[in-house]
């Protein structure tokens, strides 16, 4: 046989290769003998395990030509692990191509390596007889590429930059599902001059997500809100009028995926005075669409209203009862809902239908404020669940 004979044969398992940004790995030598690692310069996509040292230089002078492929696995194999470090594996040493090169044994797999798999070499000079009792390992994991961050904050709501005070909640919007839990240590809420507003959140141990997880309701903790009680008067109000802030969301929250967010997001808004007033439908302007048109139907509100339940809590019926099938929207922050019918509008009577449920953004509902129940002494039943607003499309 010619000098330098390859043994080849083929892999059963497709592995994929190393990065570029991979180079030779360090050796693990012992007494002059050495294993490696190496990437092949012109195809990343390969790695060459080298061995060098007194070993493989016998071997080279050893009848190299005469090996058979159990011969060279014998003297150095190479191992997808699958076993616990330091135990015999119990797949068969990987094939290839071996060959002797200027003192130095090579083995070339057939495919490349596959990422997060950990594989292992092990030369075995006893086939020499200088060492008998001895054996060199080194062992090599291509890492996992880190993937490309993607998700990202789309909305803040509100979306004013004139927030009262007494502001209840913020609605987070994310483009993908993210992690829940220790979620506040990503959330900051800052004073203009950078100082950080201590604890203004509602730390609950069950997080307000939707159940797509790409919602999340942020809370302003009620105690430093509602008046007269202990942490407003012991640590002040989270936020306060005249003040501006920012409400900062920290890139390293990661997604579902555990990938951090493409960006952080930031809103700034200034604190205006607290709002104690019930949403008063009756001073709500109705704009009724022309006939015949899909035309949004329009109400514009003196105070912007809460944008989640406000798309949820107000719909539009005939004058039948039957609800008229359409896409609901928020405009002009908050302050102007828009209603889209998914049919062009018939002449006739319709009514607007307002759960009184529905929540300013103090949180105080129709006939009855945020605080009421506990401060002013005030007990109310309202007497229908909902408020009519009727309109005529001619």
């Amino acid at each position: 046989m010619a000098a330098g004979r390859l043994a080849m044969v083929a892999w059963g398992a497709r592995l994929l290769a190393p990065t570029a940004a991979e180079s030779t790995i360090p050796p693990e030598p012992i007494s002059g003998c050495s294993i490696r690692w190496i990437p092949d310069r012109s195809d990343t996509n390969r790695i060459t395990v080298e061995v060098t040292g007194p070993d493989a230089a016998f071997g080279a002078t050893a009848n190299p030509t005469e090996r058979t492929l159990e011969q060279w696995q014998r003297m150095l194999s190479v191992y997808a692990e699958t076993t616990e470090p330091g135990k015999t594996p119990t797949v068969p040493p990987m094939w290839g191509t071996y060959r002797l090169e200027s003192g130095r044994l090579r083995f070339e797999p057939p495919f490349p390596f596959d990422t997060g798999v950990t594989y292992r070499a092990v030369f075995h000079p006893s086939t020499s007889p200088a060492r008998p009792d001895q054996s060199v390992t080194a062992t090599f994991q291509r890492p996992r590429p880190r993937p490309t961050p993607h998700t990202a904050v789309t909305k803040i709501y509100p979306t004013g930059d004139l927030l009262p005070e007494n502001l209840l909640k913020f609605y987070l919007h994310f483009s993908a599902p993210m992690s829940g839990g220790q979620i506040y240590q990503y959330l900051h809420l800052r004073e203009a001059g950078g100082r950080e507003v201590e604890l203004p959140f509602l730390e609950l141990a069950e997080e307000l997500w939707n159940p797509g997880m790409t919602r999340l309701t942020l809370l302003i903790d009620p105690g430093r809100i509602k008046r007269n009680v202990r942490p407003l008067e012991e640590i002040g109000p989270a936020l306060a009028a005249g003040k501006s802030y920012t409400l900062i969301v920290d890139p390293q929250w990661p997604d579902a995926a555990g990938t951090p967010l493409k960006a952080g997001y930031q809103k700034s808004f200034r604190a205006g005075p607290a709002d104690r007033i019930s949403p008063d439908p009756r001073q709500w302007v109705l704009r009724p669409p022309a006939r015949g048109t899909t035309h949004p139907l329009s109400i514009s509100f003196p105070d912007p209203l809460d944008h989640a339940l406000a798309q949820r809590m107000i719909r539009v019926a005939t004058a039948q009862g039957e609800l008229v099938p359409g896409l609901p929207n928020l405009e002009d922050q908050e302050s102007r809902w828009d209603f889209i019918p998914d049919q062009p509008w018939g002449s006739g009577s319709f009514v607007v239908l307002v759960q009184a449920t529905i929540e300013d953004l103090a949180g105080n509902n129709i006939g009855k404020t945020f605080e009421v129940d506990l401060f002013d002494g005030v007990q109310r039943k309202l007497t229908n669940p909902s408020v009519r607003l009727p309109f005529e499309i001619r």
